[in-house]
């Protein structure tokens, strides 16, 4: 049996993958909301593109749109791979990459719109892990599990932290237990050690919501290291939720057998807009090769938390990228981002 692993999210990439939005809420109900869209995701592609290749999955039709979005001259190469969507969201559409003896694989969750929402077409987005995993030449991983990228982090040493809301999902998967789904993982991500914390950030739960994903709440920086989700206004719900996690987190020991660092990053000073509580947060970043490209909210928070991303990744230039546009639809720059790690 070959033992892969997840590599931790700032271990070198060969590129990172996304997938361009051409249809539904993600694109938008206008004109003027659909070139928001396309400006937010080029945006974000020309930014990773600092750092390393990006490869944009798009639907057929909209190659040419794509193209003039992307433009040229970045320092590293945008490539485009055309095949049909239903919406955009990579992190969750896409494979879990993971690595072995010089191969790299592709974990291929069972995706069924993140627990069968109402609202959620996913057909063709559940043919899309498959697909990146094939042209990215890697060795093809099927799960039978539910699962999205956005539901987990690792720390590339056998840690993963995990919520309790998104795997053990009724809609996901009916009579799953910690146990099953924790043997699952350390089967196809290598990991040994799970987190679980309770529940994700309060807005995540409203009707586009994933019902809890990891990665607007906690992840690693560094092997023993977790960035946190801080809220610390009382009168928004995740003042709550921060502190149920962090309190998580404190009593918690990594693979290692080793205690956890948890460092606070500010949540912004906005705290809601026409739809009720934001869910916006700068944890949901992605590190690239030498840069990480993170979230900004037009908001007074956004330098303090850009500081405590340099801060905790000191080798690395920190770009922010407006993500406002990205939340409206439900996610934020990891959410539409994932990695392929090197080999």
């Amino acid at each position: 049996m070959t033992d892969w692993r997840m590599p931790a999210e700032w271990e070198r990439h060969d590129r990172t993958w996304m997938a361009w939005p051409s249809s539904g809420y993600t694109l938008g109900a206008t004109v003027e909301e659909a070139d928001d869209a396309r400006r937010t995701w080029a945006a974000v592609a020309r930014a990773v593109a600092r750092f390393e290749p990006v490869t944009m999955v798009v639907t057929p039709p909209d190659v040419g749109v794509a193209r003039e979005h992307l433009g040229t001259g970045s320092e590293h190469e945008i490539d485009i791979v055309e095949a049909d969507l239903d919406d955009a969201w990579m992190r969750d559409i896409g494979p879990t990459f993971v690595i072995a003896d010089g191969r790299l694989g592709g974990v291929d969750w069972v995706f069924n719109g993140w627990g069968g929402q109402e609202w959620a077409s996913w057909s063709r987005d559940a043919q899309v892990a498959g697909l990146v995993t094939d042209v990215a030449g890697a060795t093809h991983l099927p799960s039978p599990i539910v699962n999205e990228g956005g539901g987990f982090h690792v720390d590339g040493q056998g840690t993963v932290l995990l919520t309790e809301t998104v795997q053990l999902d009724p809609g996901r998967n009916p009579g799953a237990t910690k146990e099953s789904i924790e043997a699952e993982l350390a089967a196809r991500l290598g990991v040994t050690t799970a987190i679980w914390l309770p529940r994700g950030l309060t807005r995540d739960y409203d009707e586009f919501g994933t019902r809890g994903h990891i990665d607007i709440v906690a992840c690693f920086s560094e092997p023993g290291v977790v960035l946190l989700h801080w809220q610390d206004d009382p009168e928004h719900p995740d003042h709550e939720v921060s502190r149920e996690a962090e309190a998580v987190l404190l009593a918690a020991t990594d693979a290692k057998g080793d205690p956890l660092r948890v460092v606070r990053v500010p949540a912004p000073r906005t705290l809601r807009d026409d739809e009720g509580p934001v869910d916006w947060s700068y944890i949901n970043h992605l590190v690239c090769n030498d840069g990480v490209v993170a979230c900004v909210f037009d908001d007074p928070r956004d330098e303090e938390a850009l500081a405590v991303l340099r801060e905790a990744y000191p080798d690395r230039e920190v770009v922010g990228v407006d993500a406002r546009p990205l939340f409206d639809r439900g996610g934020g720059i990891h959410c539409i981002t994932q990695q392929q790690p090197a080999i």
